[in-house]
């Protein structure tokens, strides 16, 4: 690999290491001209994950979009973005094992309040009533008589 310092065309790896569950590896890279170090990345290209909204437009499955819906879900709650993180790693790993290449966004949607569901109460409730669109109390109490019973 060149060197991004003088452009020497040969230079060596002095450390390896696979990190994020495995599916990077981090390479520490050294060159013998000018002695400067770098890091490199190698990640497995993926096919990416199109997002069927509602109206039927196609877009590419945007992780910060979810990220910002679930983070106004938990508004003042005491859960950390690790938690968030962790629940969009595991709906895309979800998407990918089942092998496809589209999803709806409601599809996305009932993933989430799945896993909003056995981590709080409130954000559930919070993402539900956007996500399902509630335009009355009735709607709010008629989630709520629902939990209550499961």
């Amino acid at each position: 690999m060149r060197c991004p310092f003088c452009g020497y065309e040969d230079t060596f790896v002095i450390d390896t290491r696979e990190i994020e569950d495995q599916r990077v590896i981090r390479r520490r890279r050294e060159c013998p001209n000018c002695k400067n170090r770098f890091t490199t990345y190698e990640r497995i290209e993926e096919k990416p994950i199109m997002v069927i909204k509602k109206d039927g437009r196609r877009e590419p499955f945007d992780r910060n979009k979810l990220l910002a819906g679930l983070q106004r879900a938990v508004v003042k709650r005491n859960i950390d973005n690790e938690k968030l993180e962790a629940i969009i790693d595991e709906i895309i790993a979800n998407i990918r094992k089942q092998g496809i290449s589209e999803i709806t966004s409601k599809e996305i949607g009932k993933m989430v309040l799945e896993k909003l569901k056995d981590l709080d109460a409130v954000a559930y409730v919070r993402f539900a009533s956007v996500y399902q669109e509630f335009s009355s109390l009735e709607e709010f109490a008629k989630l709520l008589s629902q939990m209550k019973k499961e």
